[in-house]
């Protein structure tokens, strides 16, 4: 399907009057703002750069019956290689204002969240973002995933929810209507909120802090930069969307898919990565066309080898090209990479109390 098949000239012509014509920009590639870094290009890109903007270039999609994909840091997605047949509207407002008084951080729905709205809090001795440092998200992806991480560090007891410091939030509902709505609204769950199930978007958020030593805020964010990076292949030099599978009957993917020795498959420049098996990495030119290879095999071997159906909890956005035909093959791994059974091993090995509990967490998440 071409652009003109959803596209036509009187609607662009009104995107560009509502919009600016100097602000929308035409075949614009999407691979480099996503953290995949692949995919194909949108048909009109607009980049808001604050939340007024971003409800205006909503509401003139819709009414116009313009379909639209709105864009964040571009983690979690897979865009396809023949693009996005529409319009492409990147969140990037991101005006944050510190409440210090009242232990408060408002934020637009852009904002980025580490580094930016959690050295914005930290740096007011304001507690209860750290948890989430070197996750990629916008504020609006945060709250779309109730954002998760086993904190605080050393004991790392338990899973800390974005949900549990959300005070609020601004809206543009599905139906138009601007409102302001309790954290209640959002029927958070693990990974899930309501935002899965209703077109709402998310406009700015205000977050309910703790004050707390900024020195003691800033030892948590570096151990927990720390443990992710030795979980989690760096996303400057092995791009990934992030975990591809969900779980399946409270069992983690990563830990099927290792146990059906996978680890190391690749197909074309899409790998599954010996760091983390419930992640695919772009080893260099990667297509979308690879990557849905890679995880139709990873499907059909693990359902063969134990039963279980693996569903991705990655968005597929835009037009696909048909899978990548050539065979899979594996990879040794690179030296000094660990995998997750070799570090739960060495871990044991050192008789670290806390690691049962880490162990557990990993599995969660693979």
């Amino acid at each position: 399907m071409g652009s003109s098949d959803v596209l036509t000239p009187a609607a662009r012509a009104a995107l560009e009057r509502l919009l600016g014509p100097d602000r929308l920009r035409t075949h614009v590639p999407l691979a480099p703002l996503t953290t995949f870094r692949i995919g194909g290009p949108a048909d009109l890109f607009y980049e808001a750069r604050s939340a007024e903007e971003l409800a205006r270039a909503v509401t003139a999609a819709r009414d116009l019956g313009v379909p639209f994909f709105l864009l964040g840091l571009g983690a979690n997605i897979l865009v396809g290689d023949l693009g996005f047949r529409g319009l492409v509207i990147r969140n990037a407002a991101r005006h944050i204002r510190v409440e210090a008084a009242r232990h408060r951080i408002r934020a637009e729905s852009g904002a980025i969240v580490y580094p930016d709205l959690i050295d914005a809090a930290v740096s007011h001795g304001l507690s209860g973002l750290e948890h989430y440092a070197g996750i990629p998200s916008t504020v609006g992806g945060a709250l779309w995933q109730n954002l998760h991480f086993l904190s605080p560090p050393p004991e790392r007891a338990r899973t800390m929810f974005l949900e549990e410091v959300l005070l609020e939030a601004d809206l543009l509902t599905e139906d138009g209507r601007r409102t302001t709505v309790g954290k209640d609204y959002f029927d958070f769950g693990y990974d899930y909120s309501i935002l899965h199930v209703r077109r709402d978007v998310v406009l700015s958020a205000t977050f309910q802090l703790e004050p707390a030593e900024e020195a003691h805020l800033r030892s948590v964010i570096r151990a927990n930069l720390q443990w992710r990076a030795e979980r989690h292949p760096p996303l400057e030099t092995e791009p990934s969307a992030g975990s591809i599978f969900k779980k399946v009957d409270g069992i983690g993917a990563g830990r099927l898919i290792d146990a059906c020795g996978l680890l190391g498959t690749r197909i074309g420049g899409a790998e599954v990565t010996h760091r983390h098996a419930n992640i695919i990495v772009n080893r260099g030119h990667a297509t979308a066309a690879d990557v849905c290879a890679l995880i139709a095999h990873v499907q059909a071997v693990v359902e063969r080898e134990t039963g279980y159906r693996l569903e991705p909890e990655i968005a597929f956005v835009g037009e696909f090209a048909p899978p990548t035909s050539t065979p899979p093959y594996t990879v040794p791994k690179p030296p000094g990479v660990l995998t997750a059974r070799e570090r739960i091993a060495l871990k044991k090995e050192r008789a670290d109390p806390i690691e049962k509990k880490a162990e557990g967490d990993d599995r969660k998440a693979e």
